[in-house]
């Protein structure tokens, strides 16, 4: 009797707990005009199981009734409801967002090849421009010339090469010739909420595209809580008494919005591992102010100002420093959303900025031979207007305009004081015309497509012609003389094109890419007269009659998500034609110091071939709900086919690897960076080999008090005196033996405060 009573209690608990766990349907609508949301997250709380929404907006998922359950769409507010069988959600519509290129939760939204970059915020060290973000990042390396001017270079794409831009389409480019303000330094690293990355020409809607496009997208205030809050926050290096301070101001309401950013930085010269100085100090102030209106709930209008100060910039890859590098921009932003059934949404931006630097030898060990400055200014402006059309549920259709419009000009004033090694009794003045007043312009029409096959299927494909104009409007006697006294305005109609196809289910996403991007030479290619600006003592000369560059390029990529694994893989190859690389012109000598070696100069031109192939693997297993391992790799190989000898300045194979561990109120983390020995060089850019290297960083942080997060790091844990493949110094600086070495053993602290 009582086996009888124990089975009738199981089998009874058994049906009980079958009633109560059950397969739960419902349906998500948008709250304002009752349509359907698809793609939204439904996650189960205590058990963190999810389900996503289908087109329809329905969702199926098995849990209690009653449970609590997270329901999340990029474009909504995220809220918490109890589930209920036959439950029907309505989400509220998120601020319109404006600044972000990629939308991962919609494959109708989603670019193929894409990646998004977060948690900048945990990084506890102080960067000193937003250019030092990029270390960590699969596939990057940076060029770095100085603490202040460091860029981000992609497999073997670099400067114009890569589509780099800020808040989905403003731009601040450099005005110096030696690329010591590039738009990394204009730009605050505290504002900077994510960094997205579209890996190639694999879409044609945000400007010409060669290697990729980088998007720095700054923290949005209309996402935050309404009223007034904002942040006050400060660090601390001790490798080089670095100081960082900043502060973050934010008042939101529903029709509008006011947010203020700003931030004071003062770096001194830092220590390499075996104690050597490194020229590297400078101090930068910079605000920005957003200004939002929403006229409606589906309308939203942005005013973006923001200015940049730097002073006294040391520059250990120049013989020059900056006295100051200035900057600003100012954009608008408009857009309306949920047009019609058939029109989703229209998007229109428009900016300008300027930047104004100034390069000088004071202070150098050659000042008293030779007193030189180079004052130059770079104005770009353009926008982009932008109509995205929906024939059904399963199609969306990009179509636009854009325009980027580049004005460089500045030149070079030499006071020659000693010639031959004796001082002159009256000194000469020169000037040398920099940019020889340029102006480079590029109007681009483009339509892209993406279209939902079936359930597992997206395709994505996009045409883009770009129409460019450059102009030379002063140019120098010798630079005309080159081109046979006359160099007419140069015009171009460039074709890009893009198609993918994409796999997903059950977690597992796989997909094929094939891109073309085109690129036309830049003003540095095209109009450079007799100025240094590569790594070796050659006077650079410009080739009006440049082709545009064209990238072939083909991506295959997968990623699959198990209950505690990630792993995911690229590969990838690019044919290159029409490559534009500099070469020794024996027929035009050096025009400054004409005795100094090498007396002939260099002359940019096209190659009829190169190539690059490499790829990429990540591995993370999240060990626990607190302990997450992480580790990256990735290798890009390149070839110039005609000089039969690597391309230069590539990233050597790299490593990266991590372990964090976050409770509640603290977080632990520890990486490591792996980097191999760069043996691949290009003679003809007379690049050296560089030995490899790894070092470890440790931070940590935590919440002691409500709003009150401190942190702490120590940065190349073991001291390793090291230095980046693609940090130097010009060899004809002689400043530390054409390298840059990166800081030694260096303490940070951070504190900040919300309200």
């Amino acid at each position: 009797m009582r086996k009888v009573l124990l089975t009738i209690s199981v089998l009874f608990f058994a049906a009980f707990s079958y009633a109560q766990t059950t397969e739960i349907t419902g349906e998500i609508i948008n709250k304002i005009n009752q349509k359907p949301v698809g793609y939204a997250t439904i996650k189960i709380l205590k058990r963190g199981t999810y389900t996503v929404s289908d087109d329809e907006g329905k969702f199926a998922i098995t849990g209690k009734g009653n449970v609590e359950v997270e329901v999340s769409h990029i474009g909504y507010k995220t809220q918490l409801v109890k589930l209920q069988q036959n439950i029907i959600i309505k989400m509220e519509p998120a601020q319109i967002e404006l600044n972000e290129i990629l939308v991962k939760s919609n494959p109708l939204e989603d670019i193929s090849q894409s990646v998004v970059i977060t948690d900048a915020t945990k990084r506890i060290s102080q960067p000193r421009s937003v250019g030092h973000l990029f270390k960590e990042v699969q596939g990057f390396g940076i060029v770095k010339r100085g603490a202040y001017a460091s860029e981000p270079v992609f497999r073997s794409f670099k400067y114009e090469q890569l589509n780099v831009q800020y808040d989905g389409g403003f731009k601040i480019l450099n005005a110096c010739p030696n690329r010591m303000d590039p738009i990394t330094t204009h730009v605050i690293p505290e504002e900077i909420e994510k960094i997205e990355i579209v890996k190639g020409p694999f879409t044609v809607r945000f400007g010409q595209n060669f290697g990729g496009i980088v998007n720095l997208v700054a923290k949005n205030p209309a996402k935050t809580k309404k009223g007034l809050h904002g942040s006050v926050e400060g660090g601390y290096e001790s490798n080089g008494g670095n100081l960082v301070t900043g502060a973050s101001v934010q008042y939101v309401e529903d029709k509008y919005d006011l947010h203020f950013n700003g931030s004071y930085r003062e770096f001194g010269d830092y220590e390499d591992g075996d104690g050597n100085e490194v020229p590297s100090s400078f101090r930068t102030t910079d605000y920005s102010v957003k200004l939002g209106y929403n006229p409606t709930v589906s309308q939203r209008l942005q005013l973006t100002w923001r200015q940049s100060f730097g002073r006294d910039i040391d520059h250990a890859g120049l013989p020059m420093d900056s006295p100051f590098d200035d900057s600003y921009l100012a954009g608008l932003d408009y857009k309306w959303e949920n047009i019609s059934e058939k029109i989703d949404n229209f998007s229109a931006k428009v900016f300008y900025s300027y930047v104004d630097h100034l390069m000088t030898n004071g202070g150098r060990p050659n000042f008293g031979m030779l007193d030189a400055q180079s004052p130059v200014e770079v104005a770009t402006y353009g926008g982009k207007a932008e109509i995205v059309f929906t024939p059904s549920k399963n199609s969306r259709i990009f179509a636009g305009v854009d325009a980027n419009v580049i004005e460089r000009d500045g030149s070079r004033t030499r006071i020659v004081k000693m010639m031959n090694g004796m001082m002159l009794p009256m000194p000469m003045t020169k000037v040398d015309k920099i940019w020889q007043d340029s102006e480079l312009d590029d109007y681009g029409v483009f339509v892209e497509g993406k279209f939902k096959l079936n359930k597992k299927l997206t395709l994505t494909s996009g045409v883009r012609a770009d129409i460019i104009s450059a102009v030379i409007n002063d140019p120098e006697a010798d630079f005309l003389a080159l081109y046979g006294g006359n160099i007419a305005n140069a015009s171009e109609v460039n074709i890009s094109g893009n198609v993918a196809l994409k796999y997903q289910k059950n977690g597992l996403q796989a997909q094929i890419a094939l891109g073309r991007g085109v690129r036309t030479a830049s003003m540095a290619e095209r109009f450079i007269n007799h100025f240094s600006v590569g790594v070796d003592p050659y006077e650079y000369v410009g080739n009006p009659n440049l082709d545009p560059e064209i990238n072939n390029q083909i991506e295959l990529s997968f990623s699959k998500r198990f209950s505690t694994i990630e792993i995911g893989a690229t590969v990838f190859y690019s044919l290159l034609e029409d490559y534009i690389v500099p070469v020794v012109n024996n027929s035009i000598p050096r025009k400054f110091m004409t005795t100094t070696p090498p007396t002939v100069s260099k002359q940019f031109i096209n190659i009829d071939e190169a190539s690059q192939t490499g790829i990429e693997f990540n591995f993370n297993y999240q060990a626990s709900d607190k302990l997450l391992f992480t580790s990256e790799v990735s290798y890009t190989q390149g070839e110039n086919t005609d000089l039969n000898e690597p391309l230069a300045q590539i990233p050597p194979f790299m490593a990266n690897l991590g372990a964090k561990f976050e409770n509640k109120n603290y977080w632990l983390a520890l990486n490591a960076r792996l980097v191999a020995s760069q043996g691949r060089v290009s003679t003809s850019f007379m690049e050296s080999e560089t030995p490899g290297f790894g070092i470890v960083d440790f931070r940590a942080g935590f919440e002691p008090f409500k709003n009150v997060s401190i942190g702490a790091a120590v940065l190349n844990v073991l001291d390793k005196t090291y230095y980046e493949h693609l940090n130097y110094s010009f060899k004809n600086s002689s400043l530390l033996s054409g390298k840059i070495y990166e800081p030694g053993r260096n303490f940070t602290t951070y504190i900040k405060y919300n309200f």
